[in-house]
């Protein structure tokens, strides 16, 4: 078994759709980024290439690479499960929390688990995805943008 920790932020920025696990959620703001900057699928990719030990995501995604510029992040994730299975590793659990204090993402999270089990070929059953807010603490706190953490386990097949 590996184990494999990942951690993001990214800023609110105006004119952007916020999608976050593959969902789009109405806010009136999205996040900042090079890609569509869905905050938990980077973090859960980090956890998934760090538990192989494959680096980080912007190892294999450059922000200064033009074919990544607003791409969608499911794709990386289905890519990292690639690289997984060549290396013949399969996602044991994912456990995932996001940092927002707005807007309400509980209503979302299974659409979310939904897109991270089917992208990475796993059962829902294997992914978990958490919210929580910072009681108004730090930049999350003061709605300057949100932060998720993910851990994952690996197996050898």
């Amino acid at each position: 078994m590996r184990i494999g920790q990942g951690f993001d932020v990214h800023a609110f920025a105006a004119g952007r759709k916020l999608v976050i696990g593959g969902v789009t959620i109405a806010h009136d703001k999205g996040l900042a980024g090079h890609s569509d900057a869905d905050v938990l699928l980077h973090a859960i990719c980090d956890a998934l290439l760090g538990a192989a030990g494959l680096g980080d995501i912007g190892g294999h995604f450059p922000d200064s690479d033009q074919q990544y510029a607003d791409i969608d992040s499911r794709m990386l994730l289905r890519e990292v499960g690639r690289k997984l299975a060549a290396r013949q590793l399969r996602v044991g659990n994912i456990d995932a929390t996001v940092a927002a204090e707005a807007p309400k993402l509980a209503p979302h999270i299974p659409r979310m688990i939904g897109n991270i089990a089917a992208d990475l070929g796993v059962a829902p059953a294997r992914v978990s995805v958490k919210a929580t807010t910072t009681e108004q603490l730090g930049f999350v706190g003061r709605g300057e943008g949100l932060a998720a953490l993910a851990v994952a386990l690996l197996e050898d097949v």
